[in-house]
């Protein structure tokens, strides 16, 4: 089978490797489509935390076919769809994953779909209740709402019954945003988020869901009301530094959201959150945005792009 992998950081390249076999514990699937995440543009080029030795295929989530089980293995059946996290190897036409992270797939969610759902799904689930515990009837400001992870923030905020200002910087990624159930939306670009933010929410939002950083973080931070939450996501403008005396006044908090952290030394959490988030799917509480779909002959170009911030929505690589 085709593995595409990185050899030298800043490059892919397809290598033949052996079929793999699924050993005790594990099931083999066949990928149908797997997600592409900034986080793998970080991987490919050196630039995350964590940096796997080399070489390594890039790919966190799948979706596919299970095509083969391995020793001791009763479920999930051969044939069956499923999706999976497998932190590592995901670009390739073939992927051995424990058993028990093969989750079914409702019926409603296409490969495509299923494979670019559960980083951005689970990370704003994970976020936005466990997190910043997020309340019926509160507000909520989602910076990047037009990525991936700010497009599953704000679904999952309507789903708990919160009202939703989705920042975004151009016209297409604030269309995308209201798209997918945004009450409004404010121009990051041009506008003054904090003054947006206040009159939107008659004074202060509730909860501010950053993935985004760099300057757009000290206006959200003064967006917040008294005792107002201020999630933190991620960093794709840069690590921001704010001022503490804006958390201290009107009694603010900062909470971080390391979502991959806490899912890899908490699998069974972890489980009952993706079943979670799918069960919102499968009850039409969530309707995922399909993503751009491209062949993962292309999964450098997306990955730079992701890092560049010039995509809306998610991408699926097709094998």
């Amino acid at each position: 089978m085709r593995a595409f992998t990185v050899r030298e950081l800043g490059s892919m390249e397809p290598v033949e490797v052996p079929d793999p076999e699924p050993g005790p514990g594990q099931v083999l699937i066949e990928v149908a489509a797997t997600g592409a995440n900034y986080v793998d543009g970080l991987f490919l080029h050196g630039r995350y935390q964590i940096k796997p030795p080399l070489p390594f295929v890039p790919g966190g989530e799948i979706a596919g076919t299970v095509k083969a089980l391995g020793p001791g293995v009763e479920g999930p059946v051969i044939g069956s769809r499923v999706v999976a996290l497998c932190g590592f190897g995901g670009f390739a036409e073939q992927v051995v994953v424990p058993a028990a992270a093969a989750v079914p797939i409702p019926d409603v969610l296409d490969f495509p779909r299923a494979a670019t759902f559960t980083q951005s799904y689970c990370t704003g689930l994970y976020a936005l209740r466990t997190r910043a515990g997020l309340q019926e009837g509160e507000t909520v400001l989602v910076l990047g709402a037009g990525g991936g992870v700010g497009l599953a923030a704000v679904q999952i905020a309507k789903a708990l019954g919160a009202r939703v200002l989705a920042g975004a910087s151009t016209a297409e990624k604030r269309d995308t945003a209201l798209a997918a159930g945004a009450d409004a939306v404010v121009d990051t670009s041009s506008e003054d988020v904090k003054t947006a933010a206040r009159a939107f929410s008659e004074g202060g939002v509730d909860v501010v869901y950053d993935p985004v950083g760099g300057k757009l973080a000290d206006p959200a931070l003064r967006s917040l009301r008294d005792y107002g939450r201020y999630a933190v996501i991620g960093f794709t403008a840069g690590i921001p530094s704010i001022p503490l005396n804006q958390v201290l006044l009107r009694n603010r908090s900062v909470v971080g959201v390391d979502w991959a952290i806490w899912s890899m030394t908490r699998p069974e959490r972890q489980a009952a959150l993706h079943r979670e988030a799918l069960d919102l799917v499968a009850d039409g509480r969530l309707d995922p945005v399909a993503p751009a779909v491209r062949p993962l002959e292309e999964a450098g170009q997306v990955l730079d792009a992701l890092l560049n911030r010039q995509v809306t929505g998610k991408v699926a690589l097709v094998p």
